[in-house]
């Protein structure tokens, strides 16, 4: 059982910037970061694999969010730039071996941090 803890979240304005962590109680082959947004369903954000490669990201954050992780302290991280009132949501960080962009392909989730951004 891995067990994932988020930090990070909070209130910010649009245009600013705000990074995100997820530290893994153990290691998994890929971390990966969703959100979900009020009356909406989960939806994939970033992921990368244990070597730090095979990064991936939604089209609606390309260029402006940055995935990253760091194995010596098992934490992955989500750099967001400017940020946009659509990009609110609470975040999840997510762990498993899966390769894909889905839920399925993560066994393990953490409580999610909530982002907030104002216009």
């Amino acid at each position: 059982q891995v067990q994932l803890v988020e930090s990070g979240g909070g209130l910010v304005q649009a245009g600013d910037s705000m990074r995100l962590s997820c530290t893994a109680s153990g290691r998994t082959s890929a971390l990966g970061w969703f959100r979900q947004a009020p009356g909406k369903e989960r939806e994939f954000v970033a992921r990368i694999n244990w070597r730090g490669a095979n990064i991936d990201y939604a089209d609606s954050v390309k260029g402006r969010f940055t995935i990253s992780r760091d194995n010596a302290k098992d934490t992955v991280y989500l750099q967001m730039s400017s940020l946009k009132p659509e990009d609110t949501a609470v975040y999840y960080c997510a762990a498993g071996w899966g390769t894909g962009r889905t839920t399925r392909d993560y066994n393990y989730w953490g409580q999610g941090t909530q982002v907030t951004v104002s216009s």
